[in-house]
């Protein structure tokens, strides 16, 4: 039985068959060696003698060849992939969070494999299991619904909760420090002589939006001044929704003077509705919303807003779910960014 230094130098490095990607037998057959030397002189795991190993990756230049990542992953029960799941990509505040995944992911030796749940728990739950499918070896999450983090967990997969949480045992998450935001954007407008500030929120359950909620609370009531459950809006969960519940507010006998929209979208449907009420902001009333986005700075006056930097959510995820792959019997860790109040010219004295 000849030694894998005694097999013969090929003639001339063939090429693949044409017409399709090459594979690891091709290379063999072209380097001159068994399967599983080939194998071994690609992957670097395993003895090969210099001069086979030098020959092989000869070979697998001169065809192209590019190991298949999936097929490696199965063999070996692991993989390089990490999945992402997002909420809603037309929303540019997702669409960060996956970029900022993504490309932390990329520093970390990962590829992602990104899939928009559209806010629904169904899609979220096909998307985990072809992941699952996959053999990813994590997910990043921004959960629908607590089934899901469960169900991930279930099958032994590290998985991360991004920008909202629900506390399931063994799942890490990543998120900005909500009630301190949510607190100062409110405490600016009180600061301002606000009294009747409305919130526009789209959702208390999920701890986003909770904690958004009681942080707004807290300064009114530091303020000496009692909350109005009138004043807390469920607003739906686009600009077109958030414009409707802004119109039935300034239809009010006594509208209020100030509105703080609790996400990106919601500020959008105020400051359209507010517009073509005839009203000017921030003369007839102030607006400050939560997250960033574009148009927030096209518009004039601009848009004063909690900045979250999702991006570094993004990437402080990708890194907690790499960690966790690495140590999976670690306990449950919140990691918790900070926000910046970022104020413009959409916010002033309240009108007397």
């Amino acid at each position: 039985m000849a030694t894998e230094a005694s097999e013969p130098e090929p003639a001339a490095v063939r090429a693949g068959p044409k017409g399709r990607r090459a594979t690891i037998t091709d290379v063999a057959a072209a380097a001159g060696a068994s399967r599983s030397t080939t194998s071994r002189a690609l992957s670097g795991q395993g003895y090969v003698s210099p001069e086979v190993r030098d020959r092989v990756q000869r070979a697998a230049r001169s065809l192209g060849y590019v190991p298949d990542a999936l097929a490696r992953g199965l063999k070996r029960r692991s993989s390089t992939s990490i999945g992402v799941l997002v909420s809603d990509l037309s929303n540019v505040f997702y669409a960060q969070l996956a970029a900022g995944a993504s490309r932390r992911a990329k520093e970390l030796g990962f590829t992602t494999l990104l899939a928009d749940t559209q806010g629904q728990s169904k899609e979220e739950l096909a998307a985990a299991q072809a992941f699952l499918e996959l053999r990813v070896a994590g997910v990043v999450v921004t959960p629908v619904s607590a089934r899901i983090s469960g169900w991930l967990v279930d099958h032994e997969i590290p998985t991360v909760e991004l920008d909202r949480s629900f506390g399931r045992a063994g799942v890490d998450s990543v998120a900005v420090d909500n009630f301190r935001a949510s607190e100062a954007a409110t405490a600016h407008l009180v600061g301002l002589g606000h009294r009747r500030i409305a919130l526009l929120i789209d959702e208390t359950d999920w701890t986003t939006g909770r904690r958004r909620y009681e942080g707004y609370r807290s300064a009114l009531q530091a303020a000496g001044l009692k909350p109005n459950d009138a004043d807390v809006v469920a607003s739906g969960w686009d600009a077109t929704a958030a414009g409707e519940t802004t119109r039935a507010l300034l239809r009010r006998r006594r509208p209020p003077t100030a509105i703080f929209a609790a996400n990106n979208l919601l500020a959008e449907g105020a400051w359209r509705a507010v517009h073509e009420a005839g009203l000017r902001v921030p003369r007839d009333l102030s607006l400050i919303g939560f997250d960033d986005a574009p148009w927030m700075t096209l518009v004039q006056p601009a848009v004063s807003t909690v900045v979250q930097n999702a991006i570094a959510l993004g990437e402080a995820a990708m890194s907690r779910v790499v960690d966790r792959i690495g140590r999976p019997g670690e306990p449950r860790q919140e990691v918790v960014l900070g926000a910046e109040l970022q104020l413009r010219g959409s916010t002033a004295r309240a009108p007397r």
